[in-house]
């Protein structure tokens, strides 16, 4: 077989283009591996949002329907209805939602932006759309208001003008109230902005408008004039009608609630200060910060709830955002969390005439949301269902696993619902409304996210849904630092802060080993149980890894022979202790000594009780050398059936085997490359003798700039080295060799030498310089000569070399399937050890060819994608991915119809390419990498699932399988429901007889064109919603539809046809009898005297 000329690959040269694919000479063997994949079974799509909508700006609920909208203040809309019904909207401008308002059961929702446009969208579709836009000129909007059971919406504006639209056809009345017509004429001053709108409750013809300036008018619409105008002297922020109309109530900037009867406008008839201290000597009291809205909700049995937000007495300036809750002569007062941004009542009934009963609050916080129940003593909150708890500590790793063994899920709810904390209410949660998908895509998927505070949560992300399975807190496994008797976080000089913050995580779901690495240098090793444990003595792996231009201990790579594990590293380099403890007393040296053999973190030295669910196996930590604090760890894997954990950073790498808590290789990358490798780096060696001050300021350079790096938080630099390794050209090459690090690894039962004739367990590597090399790995018999004799690891040189840093590895066999990493099944390890069977799942032998290869290894890195033969070596397919842009992320993924190559560059694009001949399947420009969050967070997955963090509090879930995109509609949940609106409150007799009810207002005939006129054109501009066969049936099945009110009107009309005709049938039977018998007694009496009767 032709050599693969490796001059070519380096230089860029090869006769392929970015677009194709390259198959390399001598590929003939490979025509037997038939490719199921085409280009239809690719398409890529949204699939659905988790978590809390970043930024929210808006609420408003649907009392009916039950279902409650977030707007944000990116043009997002968020909708909920029972846990597992969620939907994401967005409009195309990204202007902040300042309002919203649904139409009650009517399945459509209203949006008012900063942008001064007005959107109405359509909630009887699964997905969204909007119907109707209307964009205003020369007005700001400020407020809006569209009263239950009416098609015709108030738009307040920043002039103090309020416009009326009509919501079915989108188009403005000539209907205009006018400032200054609602103000006094001896006012002297502009009222300002409009702040509040709303009917009176028991009158539709009388309208309520608040001005900021603190101006009330109550305008009269069939008269065109102010009936009361209520002036006050400090600003107002919300209003809110008593149900009977006769009283309502004003929230002001000074902390003051003024309560005001309709009839009365000269002076408030009460006026209160909820949190202001009261003087002795009568004085007013003191004010406090404003109250930013108010809620007037009456009850039948009893006295009135007024809840509100805001007004706190500034001598509290500390405490935190606060509900109140005024119910009689009780206060309560509830502390939040985080600022609240709105809040709303939840009553029993949506008429506003009537008593409202409300029953719970819903609270929306800048980073939460917290529903309140006003039923119960105490006020407790309800356990809210949505996974919205995502950003509880900000997000610094993600992995995505799906179609993973099925009894996974349960094994971490079982161990994650002791964790579940007490005291919500008792009741269910009353955001209910809305259906389940009906789809019958469904296979168990697993997301994991680490957090900075160093814990991981798994959660079950099957059928587009996400519910948080378990939490697991790796920060327990340190002791944290006293000062004035409070815990606080330890300052590691490694990080500023978030010590404990994930940086990466290698789990198998099969074994259920868990592999996690800190920024602090760390590394913990977790095995999963089901059965309570107490560890007497956590143990601990010292590991000191030191640069390459400094490093006198490490093992002399100049020797023929690779470092066995005989002698694997001096006794320097690693110093297991059994304790916990440091090996110095004192973490912090003297001024003239420099910081050695120190962690950055203290271990937990006291005995340590582990729940169920993941308990700690060993921890690793790197230890400063000579005044140098460690680099933070890069790539992580682990192999539950090798019984091995391998990490690596700038420095190179360690091997450690944590079934005998030892350390077996602890090198630098260099020294990985054999003498005879035809990539090794020759200016290594002499450097490595001879350590001029030249020599050490590149180095100390090269440490000063990580350490840089590493002071940065986490959360927002983790994946800075993704960009420095893509410009890594521009640097010299001396530069470039003292910086090569690990960027990833892979374990695997492979063929790690052109000599061998049989799998053999291996290490793969790859580093940012593009380098693939392999480690051969010597495993001792299972059972108790594993846990006694010594593991061999043998270097094996280089396999290929390719552009940019290595990102993936993966192995298929000779017909083009997969080889997944061998493991062992998971078994409990706190069982009793007659129990305990170590067995380890053989990989599946390959059918054996004479003289051919058995293996095909798939590497990827930032530029090209290459597959190369086992156990021959020889590159036979190779693609150039991207000339212009790099790789962030790459996956080999299982598909329903086979097997692929998936990536996502820097620039957007999402492509897939066809597996072993690197096809180009999909080229899709989805999304340019706007900041570093989504290259952090990136990830693919099996069955065509990927997701990313796209804002610090939500995960986007995307698709590109034409199955799942062709299934998504009927996998999403539907939002409308249709249901019967709740009765009207009954008026009564008297009412009715005397007038004293609701007075209805005939809105069509004061607001139509007819009446009113044509508003100008000029003010605001209509604009319809999307074109085609989608909006078409957005409309046609949307609440405003002209032909679905007509038809829903016919069918009506053609019930109550029918009934009236069975009356009148009825009714003339009736009439026939009675004349039948009227002229039967008429024929009997007819010649009778009155007097003979």
């Amino acid at each position: 077989m032709k050599k693969f000329n490796i001059r070519k690959v380096l230089d860029g040269l090869t006769a392929s283009s970015s677009g194709t694919a390259s198959p390399q000479p001598g590929t003939n063997q490979n025509d037997v591996i038939q490719e199921t994949l085409q280009s239809e079974h690719f398409q890529l799509c949204k699939t659905v949002r988790h978590g809390f909508p970043y930024q929210p700006s808006s609420m408003a609920f649907d009392p009916v329907q039950k279902i409650l909208a977030i707007g944000t203040q990116s043009g997002a809309v968020r909708l909920f209805g029972r846990a597992g019904v969620e939907c994401y909207c967005q409009h195309d401008s990204g202007a902040a939602v300042i309002q919203l308002q649904f139409l009650v059961n009517e399945g459509a929702l209203v949006s008012a932006l900063a942008d001064d446009s007005v959107h109405l969208w359509n909630l009887r579709q699964k997905q969204p759309a909007i119907l109707h836009t209307l964009k205003f000129n020369r007005e700001r909007i400020t407020f809006c208001h569209l009263p239950f059971q009416s098609k015709w919406l108030y738009i307040g504006t920043e002039k103090g003008n309020i416009h009326i639209v009509n919501v079915e056809s989108f188009t403005l009345s000539g209907y205009v109230i006018m400032w200054n017509k609602a103000i006094e004429l001896s006012s002297k001053s502009h009222p300002g902005p409009v702040v509040h709108i709303s009917d009176n409750p028991m009158d539709e013809g009388k309208i309520l408008i608040g001005f900021e300036c603190g101006t009330v008018v109550l305008w009269d619409l069939k008269c065109k004039k102010a009936d009361y105008r209520y002036n006050h002297d400090e600003a107002i922020h919300s209003v809110a009608w008593h149900h009977e109309g006769k009283q309502f109530t004003c929230s002001h900037s000074d902390g003051t609630l003024t309560t005001w009867n309709v009839r009365v406008p000269a002076k408030p008839t009460i006026t209160i200060t909820p949190h202001g201290k009261q003087p002795k000597d009568g004085k007013k009291p003191e004010p406090c910060k404003p109250i930013l809205k108010v809620e007037y909700k009456t009850t039948r049995a009893g006295d009135a709830f007024v809840v509100m937000s805001g007004g706190l007495s500034y001598d509290t300036g500390c405490r935190r955002s606060c509900l109140t809750v005024m119910h009689g002569k009780s206060t309560a007062v509830l502390e939040m969390d985080y600022p609240i941004v709105d809040f709303l009542t939840l009553c029993e009934t949506p008429y506003p005439n009537d008593f409202q009963e409300p029953y719970a609050v819903v609270v929306l916080l800048e980073k939460d949301l917290v529903v309140i129940d006003l039923e119960q003593i105490g006020y407790p909150i309800f356990e809210n269902p949505y996974p919205l708890s995502i950003h509880e500590s900000p997000v610094t790793c993600v992995e995505y696993f799906a179609d993973c063994p099925p009894e996974l899920i349960p094994a971490l709810y079982s161990v994650g619902s002791r964790q579940k904390r007490q005291g919500y209410s008792k009741k269910e949660w009353p955001i209910s409304g809305g259906n389940w998908g009906q789809g019958t895509l469904s296979y168990p998927e697993i997301i994991v996210t680490g957090h900075a505070d160093g814990s991981i949560k798994f959660w079950d992300a099957s059928a587009i849904m996400l519910q948080v399975l378990y939490k697991l807190k790796t920060a327990k496994v340190f002791e944290k630092a006293l000062k004035g008797g409070k815990e606080e976080k330890p300052s590691t000089e490694i990080v500023d802060e978030d010590p404990f913050a994930i940086q990466t995580l290698s789990w198998c779901p099969e074994s259920r080993m868990l592999c996690v690495a800190g920024v602090s240098a760390h590394v913990i090793i977790y095995r999963f149980s089901k059965q309570e444990m107490t560890t007497e003595v956590v143990q601990l792996l010292e590991v000191r890894m030191q640069g390459e231009l400094n490093d006198v201990d490490s093992p002399d790579p100049a020797g023929d022979h690779p470092p066995t594990p005989s002698t694997p590293v001096p006794p320097s380099s690693s110093s297991p202790t059994q304790d916990g403890e440091p090996p110095e007393a004192q973490p912090f040296t003297s001024d003239d000594r420099p910081r050695d053999n120190v962690p950055g973190l203290k271990v937990w030295s006291a005995p340590l009780k582990q729940s169920p669910g993941y308990q700690v196996e060993l921890v690793i930590q790197l230890v400063w050398v000579s005044g140098e604090p460690p680099q933070q760890i890069t790539s992580l894997a682990v192999s539950s059936s090798d019984g091995l954990v391998v990490f690596g950073n700038s420095s190179g790498l360690a091997v450690v085997d944590y079934l005998q808590k030892s350390l077996l290789l602890n090198m630098s990358t260099s020294e990985l490359y054999s003498p005879s490798d035809p990539y090794q780096r020759q200016p290594q060696s002499p450097r490595k003798t001879r350590q001029p001050s030249g020599a050490l300021s590149d180095n100390s350079d090269g440490n000063n700039i990580s350490e840089e790096k590493s002071s940065k938080s986490p959360t927002s630099d983790a994946k800075d080295s993704l960009f420095s390794r893509s410009r890594s050209s521009s640097v010299t090459s001396i530069e470039r060799e003292s910086r090569e690090a690990i960027s990833s690894f892979h374990f695997s039962e492979s063929f790690p030498r052109k000599t061998d004739s049989s799998p053999s367990p291996s290490l793969w590597l790859g580093t940012t310089q593009g380098t693939v090399l392999v480690l051969s790995l010597s495993l001792p018999p299972t059972g108790d000569q594993r846990l006694q004799q010594p593991v061999g690891v043998s270097s094996c040189g280089t396999l290929v070399r390719l552009k940019g840093g290595i990102l993936t590895m993966a192995f298929l066999d000779s017909l083009g399937a997969v080889l997944p990493p061998s493991y062992e099944p998971w078994s409990e390890p706190n069982a009793p050890d007659e129990e305990k069977t170590r067995r380890r799942r053989p990989a599946s032998p390959p059918p054996t060819q004479e003289g051919q290869d058995r293996q095909y290894a798939v590497v990827c890195s930032e530029k090209q994608a290459k597959v190369v033969g086992l156990p021959s070596q020889s590159c036979f397919f190779k693609h150039n991915i991207t000339e212009s842009s790099f790789v962030l992320r790459a996956d080999v993924v299982q598909m329903a119809a086979g097997l692929c190559l998936a990536c996502f560059c820097a620039n957007g694009h999402i492509m897939t390419l066809s597996l072993p001949s690197l096809r180009p399947l999909l080229d899709v420009n989805y999304l340019p990498l706007t900041d570093m969050r989504i290259a952090r967070t990136f990830c693919f997955s099996n069955l065509g699932q990927a997701m990313y963090l796209t804002s610090p509090t939500e995960i986007q879930r995307i698709t590109y399988s034409q199955e799942t995109c062709d299934n998504l509609q009927e996998m999403m949940g539907e939002l409308f429901t249709p249901l019967e609106t709740p009765e009207a409150p009954n008026r009564g007799f008297f009412k009715g007889l005397f007038g004293g009810g609701a007075q209805s207002l005939d809105r069509e005939d004061l607001f139509g064109e007819t009446a009113a006129g044509k508003a100008s054109r000029s003010l605001a501009q209509h604009i319809p919603g999307p074109q085609g066969m989608e909006g078409m049936k957005g409309a046609a099945s949307g609440v405003v539809g002209d032909l679905a009110r007509a038809r829903i009107a016919l069918d009506e009309r053609g019930q109550k046809l029918g009934e009236l005709e069975d009356r009148t049938a009825a009714m003339m039977a009736s009439a026939d009898s009675f004349s039948k018998h009227a002229h039967d007694m008429m024929l009997k009496y007819k010649d009778k005297k009155w007097y003979q009767l």
